[in-house]
């Protein structure tokens, strides 16, 4: 038995006079067209032509049900008059289609308490939050030591494509990504597909893993820089209590004939006295903590602080020091190594090219897993910073404008460390290669280069600075009502909890624990999400929607190229690199 419906329930309902309290007549006529509208849902289905979706994926609310070519739209609601209250951009359409390749993207809860977004105060300190997110120790320590150790100048080949089908397309994609819909890492997943929220969680726990390692390298150049204030500079001689029998000192005897088991009182100021990992047995037992370490620790944690509390409106006249300054100590540091005896010797070891290790699959697990750790896909903090965008801002000049001076930064930042080698193969009589090969990891060669540096150089400043923006404003998103007006708590609770996951590497066998971070919490780990990043924005929320955001925001449709990096050429990159590290996972020198 059917039932019928008369004309006057298909009517909508009549705006009641004086129920709102309106202070403005043109407040009440739009929501009163609102609520006209809403007292009519339609049922459409779309041909697979995407519509520009006006509301900027606030308060989106999207069908239940999608086929991949066609998909139920409903109008939006309470959600989107919300929105429109609160003066959040928003255009005229009512309804969304949902278009994927795989899944469904159900209908979203709307925020009705939604508070109200920061922005940057300029678009200079958005730019510089993100070079100075780039320039900082992968330059200084990483990159170098990841390029002379894969086959010097070879390795720009696979450096330079994965950067161009693999980290420029991501870097890309999660500008456009956060700045569209405004939220951090883990809250972001409800407009994109909530299966995927994972994601989120597991960015988080890297940055934590990354927070308790990365500061602890920056307390050791803290030390450096204190140390190197004395009378006189304590790697320089071989008199100093820590030094051993083995210790030989070439700046006041160049005549000295250099054996194999000497060593310098560079090294040992750094292997004895700063890191004292000779009280150490291994990772079983790492031994007691060392106090100058953890003072320098929690003085950096301090500046952290303070840095990003407030928020964008700090760090973002922070990081005019700290994306800048990187620069003037990396020219002062060149130009003095280039003045060392022996400095061209490093360089010319630096450039020599090994075109045989390019066969090898690890090299091109170092060059993805260096890009990313370079431009920072995977980690949360460009989908956090582009959040803070204003919605039609040009992240994709932004992008561009980013890459183009990425290679020219990082590249000759291996000048630096490898004039160093040069001279103190020049001092020691041996060959580069055997000095590279003594100080086999990365922060070995940085720390103990730089000692060498400083020591022929007039007293020298370090800084040090990390960014946990992005795990703040994840959390801080997701909660909005219990951290939204609590953020300085937050963040200081969040700062004494990474204080105390980096106790272990304050240990005297931290080293050991420095490297197992780096080898296994940060790269393997960070191609993973990026690669389920990139197949839940590509596949299930669908290219030609995400390309559709973009057109919304920038007034242009993406080219093929990136359409085609994101769909298909960044994803098999990356499961291929993904794929090769666990069949064969690295297995690291004993230090």
């Amino acid at each position: 038995m059917e039932k019928t419906v008369s004309e006057e329930e298909t009517q909508p309902l009549p705006y009641p006079k004086g129920s709102l309290d309106c202070k403005d007549g043109s407040d009440c006529t739009e929501d009163r067209h609102l609520l006209d509208k809403t007292a009519r849902p339609t049922l459409e289905l779309t041909d697979g032509v995407q519509k520009p979706n006006t509301s900027h994926g606030e308060n989106r609310a999207t069908s239940p049900v999608s086929n991949g070519f066609s998909g139920a739209q409903t109008p939006l609601g309470a959600g989107k008059m919300a929105a429109d209250r609160q003066g959040l951009p928003s255009g005229p359409s009512t309804t969304l289609p949902t278009t994927a390749l795989f899944g469904v993207v159900g209908p979203q809860p709307p925020l009705t308490e939604q508070r109200e977004r920061e922005t940057w105060s300029k678009k200079i300190d958005f730019l510089l939050s993100v070079i100075g997110y780039a320039v900082d120790l992968g330059n200084v320590w990483r990159f170098p030591y990841i390029c002379y150790q894969n086959g010097g100048g070879a390795f720009l080949i696979p450096y330079t494509i994965m950067a161009i089908f693999g980290g420029i397309p991501l870097f890309y994609m999660e500008l456009a990504l956060g700045q569209y819909h405004r939220h951090g890492c883990i809250s972001i997943w409800r407009k994109v597909c909530p299966i995927f929220k994972g994601i989120g969680f597991a960015i988080c726990i890297i940055a934590f893993y990354l927070a308790s390692y990365y500061n602890t390298i920056m307390a050791w150049a803290l030390y450096y820089l204190i140390s190197s204030f004395g009378r006189e500079l304590p790697w320089v001689s071989c008199t100093n209590a820590w030094n051993t029998p083995n210790c030989l000192s070439y700046f006041s005897n160049r005549s000295i004939a250099w054996t194999a088991n000497a060593s310098s009182p560079a090294e040992e100021f750094y292997t004895r006295h700063v890191l004292q990992i000779h009280r150490a047995k291994g990772l079983d037992d790492l031994g007691g903590i060392s106090w100058q370490l953890t003072l320098c620790l929690l003085f950096i944690f301090a500046i952290v602080y303070f840095s990003i509390w407030k928020g964008v409106k700090t760090s973002g006249k922070v990081v005019w020091v700290t994306a800048t300054f990187p620069y003037a100590i990396l020219l002062i540091l060149l130009i003095r190594g280039a003045t060392l005896p022996g400095a061209w010797k490093g360089v010319l070891y630096y450039l020599q090219p090994d075109w045989q290790k390019l066969l090898t699959t690890h090299v091109w697990v170092d060059a993805a897993a260096q890009i990313f750790f370079s431009l920072g896909p995977g980690f949360g903090v460009l989908l956090a910073f582009a959040s803070y965008n204003k919605f039609h801002n040009n992240c994709y000049q932004d992008a561009l404008r980013h890459q183009r001076h990425q290679l020219p930064d990082k590249f000759p930042a291996g000048f630096v460390i490898f004039t160093v080698l040069g001279y103190m193969a020049e001092m020691r009589n041996q060959l580069v290669s055997e000095v590279a090969k003594r100080h086999r990891w990365g922060s070995g060669i940085q720390s103990r280069g730089r000692s060498v540096d400083l020591s022929t150089s007039p007293p020298s400043r370090g800084w040090g600075f990390a960014g946990l923006e992005g795990v703040i404003t994840a959390v801080l998103d997701e909660f909005p009502h219990v951290w939204g007006k609590r953020r300085e708590l937050f963040v200081l609770l969040f700062i004494v909890t990474c204080f105390m996951g980096s106790l272990s590497t304050l240990t005297f066998g931290g080293a050991y624990v420095v490297k197992l971070f780096e080898e296994y919490a940060t790269g393997p780990a960070v191609i993973a999400v990026v690669f389920l990043e990139s197949i839940a924005v590509a596949w299930f929320y669908g290219v030609t929607q995400f390309c559709s955001d973009v057109k919304e925001m920038l007034g242009f449709f993406p080219g093929w190229f990136w359409r085609v990096c994101w769909v298909i050429i960044s994803p098999a990159f990356i499961l291929f690199i993904l794929c090769s590290f666990i069949a064969s996972p690295p297995r690291p020198p004993p230090l």
